[in-house]
């Protein structure tokens, strides 16, 4: 057997870094696509690679003569790399193709060693290796028939999302037979360049070769291997965001690559079967009624400008029956917070540990933090006063549920805290994002206690409670209309778009599948906390939020845990070693039930050991 990489493209998409090399020289942690494929190749014990040049070709036959390659390397340069597509670059090994089986990959691509070897292993004899679509997937699509027959290409002019859920990607890695080459693709190459020329893709041929009525090949499907084969990860290299997404994924060391990835703060839908449990949304909400909705009017909130900040204020104090004045709409609550601190002076205090964008937004010298003495961070509205009684602190941040221990004060017992807080003349805000979670969901934002409390200032993630994190969506709420106005002013008139915005006009139409959500997440809470409780190593923190805090045992740290169930079960969790120095904690998030019996599966597999 031997193997064919098509490495002649200019790799335009990659900008200044293929201004000088060739887009297969691009570096991945620190080693090059060509050098990383070419050593995995080496593994395979074939008779030749034949490597076709372009773009920069003799600076890439230099650079490979360094690499120690013992299979023998033959270059087949395209002169015309730059008027021409790969089914030329394909064409011009057209003689090394039929000589033997052979190995066809193009030289973007990075995968692990087990990609190639399912494929080298596979006794059928003419393969393309495929995989399920997922959204970062860019180029030729597949349909295919249950017995791994390719029923129909799928060219980008031809593609409709609607159709998604049935298509398959090319992985770009192929097996032909030397029979296969000899008697149906270089055929049929050299005619379909001959009549249509040179700028077309190589798939093109495969797409003529399947009206045969036998055309030999079928498909391999990576999706359906994963179950038993962990390490089955590929990815294909266009642009610098590609290029970064491959940094994470191919880290060398496991917990760089989970570093890599906690350090991108979301946008998880890149990593394709990846099963977040730091994020923080309800599951359970919205439906697919309001995904239906905004779906059919996406077109104008895509093309259309979203109100200014005075109607969007209407829509939230409509929802949250509140006066206009009261309330303020954000780009997620992580914008409200960062305008409200800014306005704080004097001494603040902090609960820890809690939500840290509050004290990240504020001077260490003039915050004050008041840490619960006991095993599950429990604190009572007794506890604030005393600890903050003589502080002298002119603000206090109290976040209800607290993140990350779920710990909740009720409604009655806020009110008991607001009261000392205006005897005190201290502004006291509460974060109340996950209070729809608690069993006793009482809001603060009503307008009796906004009015006659201006010290107190409510802010809420909707994007959490709502299940609505990537339109990022927040309120705050105050009886002082003068810091609203101010707050107002100060932000840009465009702060939300339009998504957000028809996502706030049609909510109430929703509201009773909204509450039906909560009880489902409060009933899916407790089942996740009981097995949670039979793990051994484990121990519960009770939570009144949408997530549930557990202690492990000295074992294994929480960092190796997360490093583990990431390598080995693509499970992304949250550490809280940073948030609670010298503990062993972790935050996990309550997500739908079957999501949640991976994670337990996993769990005790790894505390087994």
């Amino acid at each position: 057997m031997q193997a064919i990489i098509l490495a002649a493209g200019m790799g335009k998409r990659l900008k200044e870094l293929t201004q000088d090399n060739t887009k297969c020289m691009v570096k991945v942690n620190g080693v090059t696509l060509i050098d990383r494929m070419l050593h995995q190749l080496e593994q395979q014990h074939l008779s030749r690679i034949v490597i076709v040049v372009g773009y920069k070709g003799q600076k890439l036959i230099d650079y490979i003569s360094t690499l120690d390659i013992q299979t023998p390397i033959v270059y087949v340069s395209n002169p015309i790399y730059d008027k021409t597509n790969n089914i030329y670059s394909f064409f011009l090994a057209r003689e090394y193709l039929c000589k033997e089986d052979t190995l066809l990959l193009e030289s973007d691509l990075i995968f692990e060693d087990s990609v190639l070897e399912e494929l080298v292993n596979d006794p059928r004899e003419t393969l393309a290796l495929v995989d399920k679509y997922e959204s970062w997937m860019d180029g030729t699509c597949l349909k295919i028939t249950s017995d791994d027959r390719i029923e129909k290409f799928i060219s980008g002019k031809n593609f409709n999302f609607k159709d998604t859920s049935e298509l398959y990607k090319t992985v770009n890695i192929y097996k032909f037979s030397k029979h296969f080459s000899e008697n149906l693709y270089a055929p049929f190459l050299n005619a379909y360049s001959t009549a249509l020329g040179n700028n077309e893709y190589y798939e093109q041929v495969l797409r003529v070769i399947m009206i045969l009525d036998e055309p030999e090949i079928r498909v391999k499907r990576l999706d359906t291997l994963r179950d038993t084969v962990k390490t089955l990860r590929w990815y294909e290299i266009d642009d610098i965001q590609d290029l970064d997404i491959a940094e994470s994924m191919f880290a060398p060391d496991d917990y760089d690559k989970l570093a890599k990835i906690q350090s991108r703060y979301g946008g998880y839908w890149r990593y394709p079967k990846l099963l977040d449990f730091c994020y923080l949304i309800n599951p359970y909400f919205p439906p697919q009624k309001l995904i239906d909705e905004i779906t059919a009017n996406a077109k104008n909130l895509l093309t259309q400008y979203p109100s200014g900040m005075r109607v969007n204020s209407l829509l939230a104090a409509k929802n949250f029956v509140v006066h206009e004045e009261n309330i303020l709409v954000g780009n997620g609550a992580a914008e409200l917070i960062k305008s409200l601190m800014e306005k704080l002076s004097g001494k603040v205090g902090f609960i820890r540990p809690t939500f840290e964008e509050y004290p990240n937004r504020y001077d260490k010298a003039d915050s004050i933090y008041f840490t619960p003495q006991n095993e599950n961070f429990f604190y009572n509205v007794d506890d604030l006063i005393n600890f903050f009684g003589d502080k002298n602190i002119t603000s206090l941040v109290v976040v209800n549920p607290d993140n990350p221990s779920g710990n909740f004060i009720p409604k009655s017992e806020l009110i008991r805290l607001i009261d000392w807080a205006t005897q005190k003349n201290i502004q006291l805000i509460i974060n109340e994002s996950f209070v729809d979670f608690a069993d006793e969901n009482e809001t603060l934002i009503e307008p009796k206690i906004l009015d006659t409390n201006k010290n107190l200032c409510v802010v809420k993630s909707l994007s959490k409670s709502h299940g609505i994190g990537g339109l990022r969506l927040g309120v705050m709420a105050s009886g002082n209309q003068e810091l609203i106005a101010a707050l107002k002013k100060e932000a840009v008139i465009w702060n939300i778009n339009s998504f957000a915005e028809f996502y706030m006009q049609i909510f109430e139409k929703y509201k009773r599948a909204y509450i039906d959500s909560l009880q489902k997440l409060r009933a899916e809470r407790k089942r996740f906390s009981n097995e949670l409780e039979k793990i051994s190593g484990v121990r519960v923190v009770p939570s009144s939020a949408n997530f549930i805090m557990v202690e492990l045992d000295a074992k294994v740290s929480a960092k190796e845990l997360c490093k583990n169930l990431l390598i080995g079960y693509n499970i992304l969790l949250k550490d809280l070693s940073p948030k609670v120095s010298g503990k062993n904690y972790l935050r996990l998030a309550v997500r739908l039930t079957e999501d949640n019996d991976k994670l337990l599966e996993s769990l005790k597999k790894e505390l087994s050991t």
